[in-house]
């Protein structure tokens, strides 16, 4: 399970320690790879029976496993300077950042001081904000309170999901920590802190009720949910009596004089389904009903012509 390294060999390339657990490390990790010589990995289980638990079904031990990368799950001796840490889980004790005596580099998807904490990615959309980004900060005991290396900055379109933004954060990760770690090791990068004219924003860790489509919400923080939860907890609700995803929407700003929050309605010459909020409407593009595969709304009301058309 764990794969023995030379701690002396030479590549030219950065030597670090890479600390990561889920999909976004994994998927840090591979391209991390080509341009980094990484010693050892640092993962989030604690235990050997955590970590055999573990194998088949945590992304980086796939990855680490694939190519031949140490797996370590108890302190070590690093014959590496520096750390980088992404999408690791669990807080990193003062004890193990002072074993890099250039600290711990944590790849943090948000220009912080905005969106600190658990879920910068979700969050980003579910504001509504055009832009956020990447910052590459030295790791305190605070949460994402420590000395920036560099940012860069990422517009965000109007039609990010989740998956797609943490797609274009991770690419824009690797470029940042590609550039940004060899002039931090040779001293041409100082870290500084924070800005103290942003004021700091936090996220949270989302739960499941989160995904509950609550129509007293305006059109378009509904339709950034969407989006937002794509991939977990889901955007869900019930349409004929049968519970549903929503995968895509949109909002329009008008509703009809009568309706109600929570109110249906079907246009079947325009195809589409339409639920009234407490501001606007949101119009349904795809959804999965339960037990089935995605669909267009096409399809849904082809199987479901009984509904009130409007």
């Amino acid at each position: 399970m764990t794969k023995t390294s030379d701690p002396t060999k030479t590549s030219g390339k950065p030597r670090v320690v890479f600390f990561g657990s889920g999909p976004v490390a994994a998927r840090s990790l591979s391209l991390l790879q080509n341009d980094f010589d990484i010693e050892a990995i640092i993962t989030k289980p604690t235990t050997i029976q955590e970590m055999q638990d573990t194998i088949g079904t945590s992304p980086v031990f796939a990855v680490a496993n694939k190519t031949e990368l140490d797996i370590l799950i108890n302190s070590h001796t690093f014959s590496s300077n520096l750390g980088i840490l992404i999408d690791f889980g669990i807080i990193v004790s003062q004890s193990v950042i002072d074993t890099f005596p250039l600290g711990i580099i944590n790849s943090h998807f948000s220009l912080l001081p905005e969106l600190r904490g658990a879920d910068p990615i979700a969050f980003a959309i579910l504001s509504g904000q055009a832009t956020t980004g990447v910052s590459l900060m030295l790791l305190v005991q605070a949460m994402d309170e420590g000395p920036i290396l560099s940012q860069r900055s990422y517009d965000i379109t109007t039609e990010e999901t989740t998956p797609s933004l943490t797609n274009n954060l991770i690419n824009l990760s690797h470029e940042l920590l590609t550039q940004s770690v060899p002039l931090y090791i040779s001293g041409a990068i100082t870290p500084q802190p924070q800005s103290q004219d942003i004021i700091p924003t936090y996220t949270r860790k989302l739960n499941k009720q989160d995904g509950i489509l609550d129509f007293n919400k305006s059109a378009e923080q509904l339709e950034r949910e969407v989006r937002a939860y794509y991939d977990w907890p889901k955007s869900r609700t019930t349409i004929a009596g049968k519970d549903v995803i929503v995968t895509k929407a949109y909002a329009v700003p008008s509703s009809g004089p009568n309706e109600k929050p929570g109110d249906l309605g079907v246009v079947l010459e325009a195809k589409s389904i339409y639920i009234t909020t407490a501001n606007g409407s949101l119009w349904i593009e795809r959804l999965k009903p339960a037990g089935k595969k995605e669909m267009t709304v096409e399809a849904f009301l082809a199987g479901h012509k009984h509904l009130p058309q409007k």
